[in-house]
């Protein structure tokens, strides 16, 4: 066993960095058959990306954007249409989603700059992360006329891998679309049904 004693904090928690220590045990370990852990992600972001500056996530994503949206541009050659939109139903306007930009009404972008873990995952995993399963497929479930989804991650603090896309087709979503619309105006119509109710108290 090697002991290294550190004189600060800032030098002990760095020497952390890319390990698996025992408070971190529990999000690496993995049982048979059930995948990898965010621990396991993390690790390999410690190792490869630069150290968070702190800022708040949201704003980082809402900074990070147009330049993701510019690289985009610069990889595929499409021009980005970024005008502050929202698309609704024809038939259900309370059934929307916000394009972080498109190309055209069958061609639309989602940009994600997440922490630098769930970036790696996304690009080592090839999925949409689960947090943001729902939100991709709602750009199908509004838009009838989409075909194509391309959702672009962008992480500045990953040198290696700072950019990388993942192409979402209608096709291979269609009995989800049919099944969550569904379910959408179901949702809507029994809130609607509560809110006349409250009115008409």
């Amino acid at each position: 066993m090697i002991t290294t004693t550190f004189n600060s904090n800032e030098e002990w928690l760095a020497s952390r960095r890319g390990k698996i220590t025992g408070s971190r045990l529990k999000d690496v370990l993995t049982l048979r058959g059930t995948g990898k852990k965010k621990g396991f992600y993390e690790l390999i972001a410690e190792r490869v990306s630069y150290e968070s500056d702190g800022e708040n996530p949201m704003d980082r994503g809402h900074r990070l954007e147009n330049e993701a949206i510019v690289r985009f541009t610069k990889e595929t050659g499409l021009e980005v249409d970024t005008s502050l939109v929202v698309w609704s139903r024809n038939d259900d306007e309370s059934i929307a989603v916000s394009p972080d930009g498109f190309i055209d009404r069958e061609h639309a972008v989602e940009v994600k700059c997440l922490n630098s873990a769930s970036h790696l995952e996304a690009y080592l995993t090839n999925k949409i992360p689960k947090d943001y399963e729902f939100q991709t497929l709602q750009y199908f479930i509004v838009n009838d006329d989409l075909q194509k989804l391309s959702v672009v991650f962008y992480d500045p603090r990953v040198p290696c891998k700072d950019y990388f896309t993942i192409e979402l087709k209608r096709e291979d979503f269609e009995k989800d679309i049919t099944q969550y619309l569904e379910e959408q105006k179901n949702i809507i119509k029994e809130v609607e049904d509560i809110v006349n109710s409250l009115i008409n108290f």
